[in-house]
């Protein structure tokens, strides 16, 4: 395994990063005060490509490997959290089911747009009675003639309202439990599509998510991804192979409170010396340092293991089940190393804080990873018996 970036990749990082130094984080406070990304921001975000890293070229896009991908995402989960759930859920669960299951004829209609972010993607398959038990959907789509009619909701789901194409999941067989879900690309403005309102929450401000109404949406029948009943098992292999990135986020987030802890454990002195030389305080960044070597070493493993088509259901839930833990222990550290002021709004380790919860909940929460991967090991072992 050699996870040494090629040297567009690394350019590309560096860019990336000289972006988010430059004209994300000075925004950041802002973010957070009005609950809204700048639309110079996101405009240079398209410029960049950032949009169409998961999109191949001959769609417009980047066409970036897992592992290209991962060290975007690393720089992106630096910066505020909801500007990178923006791009993130875009680039990742938006837009790689069409990539993956998507006819030629879907691709050329939708990717284009995609990839230069003038339509941004949005995955909508929980509802009030299907979050972790994903197959329970209440929302039905019956066919009629060309089109399907579907009827139900959806909720929580993340770039509702920037969002113009979701891929979203209905029940079309009833009788066949999980096999009877198709999914469908929806545009916005298909008759019956109606936004709810915005979810109010602990953290991610900027990424706004909210409620979805179908009411006699009529969605036409070339708009089924993939064939009718794959909706389900499409919708776990795109949130499966989605998972590496989640954990590269969440590593780039890590990384960023480490190193503000140390800056300012090196800066901040009590008792005549600098807090750093507090053997408790170099346990505390030491520990934070450990979690995140073997975040890293996890998270591209499993992204080289994606690009090299391999079967990543278990390794896949351990990146997403570990990164998300050890963003939320680096978290709760930070706040202790920096004391009174990390639990202060005027800075940003508060805010890092309360985004990282949502990270052992969505897509997937860390029990029903723990779940997949008894699962797979019990596959496994009984295979060998």
């Amino acid at each position: 395994m050699n996870f040494e970036l090629e040297k567009d990749i690394r350019d590309m990082t560096r860019m990336v990063r000289e972006f988010i130094q430059g004209e994300v984080e000075p925004v950041a406070a802002q973010i957070e005060e009005e609950d809204e990304i700048p639309r110079h921001v996101v405009d240079m975000t398209k410029e960049l490509g950032l949009f169409g890293i998961s999109i191949p070229e001959e769609y417009g896009g980047l066409g970036l490997n897992m592992v290209g991908k991962c060290a975007i995402y690393e720089e992106l989960g630096k910066t505020h959290n909801g500007y990178t759930t923006l791009v993130g859920a875009h680039t990742g669960i938006g837009t790689v089911g069409i990539v993956e299951f998507g006819t030629e004829e879907q691709k050329r209609k939708y990717l284009p747009k995609m990839a230069t972010g003038e339509w941004i993607g949005a995955f909508a398959l929980t509802e009030p009675s299907a979050g972790s038990q994903a197959y329970n959907l209440q929302t039905t789509a019956v066919k009629k003639g060309d089109r399907y009619i579907v009827n139900g909701s959806k909720h929580y789901i993340t770039n509702a309202v920037d969002g113009h194409v979701f891929t979203v999941m209905a029940v079309t067989d009833p009788k066949k439990g999980a096999k009877g879900i198709t999914s469908f690309i929806v545009e916005k403005d298909f008759p019956g599509f109606k936004l709810g309102a915005v979810e109010k929450k602990m953290g991610l401000r900027g990424s706004h998510s909210a409620e979805l109404f179908f009411e006699d949406m009529e969605v036409p029948a070339e708009n089924v991804l993939g064939k009718e009943g794959d909706g389900y098992i499409n919708a776990l292999k795109v949130l499966s192979n989605g998972r590496a990135g989640l954990a590269a986020r969440n590593l780039g987030s890590s990384q960023k409170l480490l190193d503000m802890s140390i800056a300012y454990a090196l800066e901040r002195e009590q008792f005549d010396k600098p807090i750093f030389e507090h053997q408790a305080v170099q346990h505390m960044i030491a520990e934070m340092a450990l979690d995140i070597e073997t975040l890293r070493s996890l998270t591209y493993r499993v992204a080289w293991m994606v690009d090299e088509k391999m079967n990543v259901i278990k390794e896949a839930a351990m990146a997403k089940w570990y990164g998300s833990e050890v963003y939320n222990r680096v978290a709760d550290l930070a706040v202790q190393i920096h004391g009174g002021i990390g639990y202060m709004k005027d800075y940003p380790i508060e805010r890092f804080y309360r985004d990282a919860r949502i990270t052992k909940i969505y897509e997937g929460t860390t029990q029903i990873q723990k779940n997949i991967v008894a699962t797979q090991l019990r596959k496994q072992y009984t295979r060998k018996g």
